[in-house]
């Protein structure tokens, strides 16, 4: 397993996440990405008798795993999190909820896990390495409409079509299987000066699709607001607009389109309230420190 740095992964916005987050220091509470631990151990050190469960369904993350009678590690993914809340016992509803919502630079770094431009290797990205599909099997099987989807809403580009039609018309003579093999096909569909965007535009949009990204971050809302208890906050790190929007209409509305239902006397019927009317975003001696912090919103909200 071939790495480039000795971190595996430096905790974005930890203190204001965290922070932000802990109402009671006696209280339970949840950080779904457990990834590196250092949101885990930051929230561990701000708490006195409270528990912090923890979730992350990358194998890997098990190799963190903090010796803490507080601590309880849930090897799963966050879309599933209100049920395995309620097998544990006094775990249900918690006190808070940490989500942070990029890959890790363990994931980025290692470059056989595929999720990278910078290496070459399997087309990989798959953050549960139990599951099946692969992005190498995003782009020898799907049909020409999905990619377009896929590439349209998931990754923002705007040449989507040329680029689904690219794939579709390659993969009968010759199978894509490696990053390399992707950067030879795209030649040609990008301004050389641009290359770093659109391939970073062009994981993005392969990575969600594998990982089922947006439909578990649905889930996960929607879960939290029955696991968060009256007074209880939620704490979400983003990294790109799809997510952030999703987030922030949920937090307004209560919902992931946005919709807003009012009362017999007008007012909006909502599980949760702002604690932070603007995203707070990370200081530029941060991004000098950690440059994945660069792209950052942090939307704290406290249960009504």
């Amino acid at each position: 397993m071939r790495m480039i740095e000795n971190e595996y992964h430096v905790p974005v916005l930890l203190n204001a996440s965290v922070d932000d987050m802990i109402v009671d220091k006696n209280g339970v509470y949840v950080d779904v990405t457990f990834g590196g631990g250092g949101h885990s151990r930051y929230i561990l050190n701000n708490l006195d008798r409270g528990r912090l469960i923890a979730f992350d369904q990358d194998v890997d993350a098990e190799n963190n795993l903090i010796e803490d009678d507080r601590f309880t590690f849930v090897r799963q993914n966050f879309s599933f999190m209100k049920n395995y809340l309620r097998m544990i016992p006094g775990s249900f509803p918690v006190d808070g909820i940490l989500a942070d919502l990029g890959v890790s630079s363990h994931q980025f770094n290692t470059a056989e896990r595929g999720f990278s431009f910078r290496f070459d290797a399997d087309l990989d990205m798959r953050m549960n390495q139990d599951v099946i599909k692969t992005a190498k099997d995003v782009l020898m099987q799907y049909e020409e409409a999905d990619l377009r989807y896929v590439f349209k809403v998931f990754g923002e580009l705007s040449n989507a079509h040329k680029i689904a039609y690219r794939v579709v018309k390659n993969r009968e003579d010759k199978e894509v299987k490696t990053i390399e093999d992707l950067k030879v096909l795209m030649s040609g569909l990008y301004m050389p000066h641009k290359g770093n965007t659109f391939f970073a535009k062009l994981f993005q949009a392969l990575r969600i699709e594998v990982n089922d990204e947006m439909k578990a971050l649905e889930n996960f809302l929607n879960q939290s607001t029955e696991s968060i208890k009256q007074g209880g906050r939620l704490s979400v790190i983003t990294y790109h607009s799809l997510e952030d929007r999703m987030v922030k209409r949920f937090i307004k509305s209560g919902n992931i389109e946005g919709k807003q239902e009012k009362d017999f006397y007008g007012n909006l019927i909502r599980p949760f309230k702002e604690v932070n009317r603007k995203p707070i975003v990370p200081s530029d001696e941060e991004i000098k420190t950690n440059n994945r912090a660069r792209s950052a919103k942090l939307r704290v909200a406290e249960r009504i």
